[in-house]
């Protein structure tokens, strides 16, 4: 089943820091070559100019792409002036899928972050802070750096890289997963992570945000082998029936750790018979769209949850037990949600029948 996307369409904006030789370039290139078609827009920040297309490699100039050149980009620029760069990229005829800012090693993420989720402009959401560490030099680099510990509990995704180089891999991965806060974390060698992890790896219309949710349903669990790396689980969630506001807004509120992006439709019955909520979730941030439901199709939950070492059966019975046939809404079931909804016009409780 096909989904329309939600209007506008977002872009996510992914930050990918790291400290200064944990592997930021070889990981951006590598999604590059795996990208499956969609197209990334970069801001770069610690090397040159680089075409970001499906096959693009680095060192070609290209309309996708913002070099800042030399410097840190959380106090070169200021929020305003993100937002210049990230409307360049925004541009439709760019036809861009996914912007990853790649941080200087010596950049602040908090800071990244912050100018992010302060951007003004309506045309993109935030999508995540990717932290990259070399395994092999994990030790000294704490050692040297103390606040790398900081920069792990803000992440919502860890790539712990160049293990075929540490001596003690094991250790190192169970020392970072003690550090994180919930976020996902992810071995790898060379950069080589599954793009899906960070944005959908086919352009079109049937896409939800950052993930088709076609291409996880009709290419599940079975062909997970076939990745780069198995080290994610997926779960795909539909229901005909409605979900109950206040038990899903429980559910998300104690998502576990290692869930990195929920994204999809949630249908919540009485309590909007107008609109459906497209949902993002990525790490701790989490926002809800409501929209319009399309003109004669059928009225369904579609979600799609997808983490490193989730228990996907267990995820699944909590999602079920979301699902409510109550015929009436109660007024302030909308209330947890409409938290996450930027700017909500009116209360869906009050809107009436349709």
């Amino acid at each position: 089943m096909s989904l329309p996307s939600p209007e506008p369409q977002q872009i996510p904006v992914v930050v990918l820091a790291g400290f200064l030789g944990s592997g930021k370039t070889t990981l951006l290139n590598h999604l590059l070559h795996r990208s499956g078609g969609s197209r990334i827009g970069a801001i770069v920040n610690d090397f040159g100019a680089i075409e970001i297309d499906a096959m693009a490699v680095a060192g070609a100039l290209g309309d996708s792409t913002v070099s800042l050149g030399n410097g840190c980009l959380c106090c070169a620029v200021d929020a305003s002036e993100l937002d210049q760069y990230l409307e360049r990229l925004a541009e439709p005829s760019l036809g861009i899928d996914v912007i990853v800012i790649e941080a200087s090693g010596l950049a602040e993420p908090q800071e990244l972050v912050r100018m992010v989720l302060a951007s003004e402009h309506p045309g993109i959401v935030y999508g995540g802070l990717v932290e990259v560490v070399d395994a092999a030099e994990f030790d000294d680099t704490r050692s040297r750096h103390p606040e790398i510990d900081r920069h792990l509990a803000l992440a919502d995704l860890v790539v712990v890289n160049k293990l075929d180089r540490a001596a003690d891999g094991e250790r190192v991965l169970g020392l970072v997963r003690s550090l994180v806060d919930r976020a996902a974390v992810v071995p790898a060698s060379y950069g080589r992570i599954d793009p899906e992890f960070l944005f959908d790896c086919r352009p079109s219309e049937e896409r939800i945000g950052q993930l088709s949710f076609d291409d996880l349903h009709e290419h599940g669990a079975d062909d997970h082998a076939e990745h780069l790396h198995s080290a994610y689980d997926s779960l795909s969630f539909v229901s005909r029936e409605p979900l109950d506001p206040r038990r899903l807004m429980e559910f998300l509120d104690s998502r576990p750790e290692g869930l990195y992006r929920i994204k999809g439709y949630v249908d919540f019955g009485p309590y909007d018979v107008h609109n459906r909520y497209a949902v993002h979730a990525v790490g701790r941030f989490l926002r809800f769209y409501p929209e319009p439901w399309p003109a004669g199709g059928e009225r369904l939950t579609q979600l799609v949850l997808i983490g490193s070492g989730i228990d996907a059966p267990a995820l699944d019975k909590e999602l079920a037990a979301c699902r409510s046939d109550a015929p009436h809404a109660d007024e302030r079931g909308m209330w947890g949600v409409l938290r996450y909804v930027q700017n909500p016009e009116e209360d869906p409780a009050e809107a009436g029948p349709a």
